[in-house]
């Protein structure tokens, strides 16, 4: 999901509680706080020496131990609030990949991609999903489209690729 996409759909559904499931059937707990937002610019190589750049936004979502007894969540409407402010200071890129940083004691902090949206009178859900890493340089290393398991490893020290 684009950055633009997403404060769209904020802006669509402004009293709707906003949810995050991190996990399938867990969601972050209603003492979440949007606690940075931040521009990324990736400029890379890739292990058959590809180049690339893209664009970024990372949201980061912390739940407040001193709010554990929170029973509401943040509306959509305080979070475009938040953006709003933020991209005041920080112009935010709307055509950039926006992505939620997350982590609680049982699960490992990651940054979660938008698989889904789930709209409902009372709630605004985003589905998250970690996404698995890959060779970007298949072609070069000799992967099979199918052998992108993971079993399988692109860049092996003896695959000449890397």
């Amino acid at each position: 999901m684009k950055t633009q996409e997403f404060l769209e759909l904020l802006e669509a559904h402004p009293t709707q509680s906003l949810l995050f499931e991190y996990a399938e059937g867990k969601t972050i707990a209603p003492n979440y706080h949007i606690t940075e937002v931040k521009n990324i610019i990736i400029d890379s190589v890739d292990c058959g020496a590809g180049t690339d750049f893209w664009r970024e936004t990372v949201v980061q979502l912390w739940e407040s131990p001193k709010e554990k007894d929170r029973l509401h969540y943040m509306t959509a409407q305080k979070a475009t609030d938040i953006f709003k402010r933020v991209s005041g200071m920080k112009r935010m890129q709307p055509d950039a990949e926006i992505k939620f940083e997350y982590s609680n004691p049982d699960f490992h902090t990651a940054q979660l991609f938008v698989d889904d949206v789930d709209v409902a009178d009372e709630h605004l859900l985003l589905r998250l999903v970690v996404e698995k890493t890959s060779c970007k340089a298949q072609e070069t290393c000799g992967v099979p489209a199918e052998a992108n398991t993971k079993e399988e490893i692109c860049c092996a020290p003896e695959s000449g690729c890397c």
